[in-house]
Formats: structure tokens, sequence, C-alpha cells
């Protein structure tokens, strides 16, 4: 139960950082931006483009990540989708580029520093992020970062090199709130075997004194 409250905290989060993103005209990364951008090029509706495009990746965690992992992921992207569908409901704002870059990129690194953290993601480059890290150790957030600047490059037709400055500060914030606290996680699992081994130690010391 705490596990899956965590997870909607951390969708939560994440679907706040869209929606500053939004109201800065400012562009997403992941197979969301993805989707859009190639949304601007043929015409085709988002929804659908986005559902295709998720499905190789689905079917790669189904195989590399697990079921259970797949299922919490799809469950999460659906809570994201609801969650971010309330922005059609707010009233019509801007919000200046520097500020929905810092502000947005941080609270979607939150978000998804838990969603990491509890075995969950949202699709797309999320998953192969995870998997490159359980695989090879690689850093999640530099290849979240790597795949979104893609996404971005492919973007600047539509939105302009300033605001595509921009949306990479915002990614570039991301990234690095999910290495701090990946690197953060990490140092606290390698310090539980040390201190297990300290007390043991003091325990076996006490006795033979």
């Amino acid at each position: 139960m705490k596990r899956w409250l965590l997870i909607f905290v951390g969708c939560f989060l994440a679907s706040l950082g869209v929606i500053v993103l939004t109201h800065s005209d400012l562009v997403t990364g992941g197979t969301a931006g993805l989707s859009l951008s190639i949304a601007y090029l043929t015409g085709l509706p988002f929804a659908i483009l986005f559902f295709l495009i998720n499905i190789p990746f689905y079917l790669f965690s189904i195989s590399r990540m697990g079921l259970s992992f797949t299922v919490t992921t799809i469950l999460s992207v659906s809570i994201l989708t609801l969650m971010t569908s309330v922005n059609t409901f707010l009233p019509d704002f801007s919000i200046p580029y520097w500020f929905g870059a810092l502000v947005g990129g941080v609270v979607i690194g939150l978000g998804l520093s838990l969603l990491f953290r509890h075995q969950a993601s949202l699709g797309g480059s999320n998953i192969l992020a995870l998997f490159l890290q359980k695989r090879f150790g690689f850093d999640p957030g530099k290849t979240n970062f790597l795949f979104d600047c893609v996404v971005v490059a492919s973007s600047l037709y539509a939105i302009g090199w300033v605001k595509g400055f921009f949306s990479v500060l915002s990614i570039a914030v991301t990234s690095k709130v999910i290495s701090y606290y990946k690197q953060g996680y990490v140092a606290k699992k390698s310090e539980q075997p040390v201190q297990r081994t300290i007390e043991l130690s003091s325990k076996k010391l006490s006795t033979d004194l």
C-alpha cells in the first residue's frame, strides 16, 4: 500500500511538472515529446501515436524487466494521463521560460526518482534507462537526458531555438535530480552491509571480552 501511495505521489509530481512546462510553451522529453513531434509532421492524433510508440517499449519491458514492472508502468502512465488532463480545466496562463524550465525540471525529476525507486516508470526511455542501469550500471538520469535531447532536437523546427534551449535546460535539471537521488540511494544501500558488519563485529568483541 505504501509503495502504491509513493508511486501515486511520483505520478502527481511528474504531471505537475508537465503542466508547468506546457504553460511555458516548452517541449517535454520521452515518448510523449517524440509523439508530439511526429504529430506536428504527419497530422496524426497525438493519442494514437503515443500509444503506438510505447508498444515496442512495453514488449521490451515484459521480456527484460518482467510482467510486474510492465503492469506497474502501464498503470503509472494511465495515472499520469488522467492527472495531466486536468490542465484542460485550468485557466489560460503563461509561465516564463526560465522559471518553467527550472521548476518543471525539478518537479519532474523528483517524480521520476520516486517512480524509479519503487520499480515503476512512465514508459518509453524510462524503461530503457532502468534496463541499462540494471544490466550495465548506467546512470538513468544521463540516459534519459540523451534520449530527451534527441526528442527536443527533432522539435526545434516547431518551437524555435530559444524555447529549444530552455527545453534542454529543463531536461538537464531533471537528469541532475534523478542522478542525485540515484547516487544517494545506491550509497544508502551500500552503507547497510557495512553497518551490519560493524554491529556484528561489536557484538563479537563484546562476547570475547
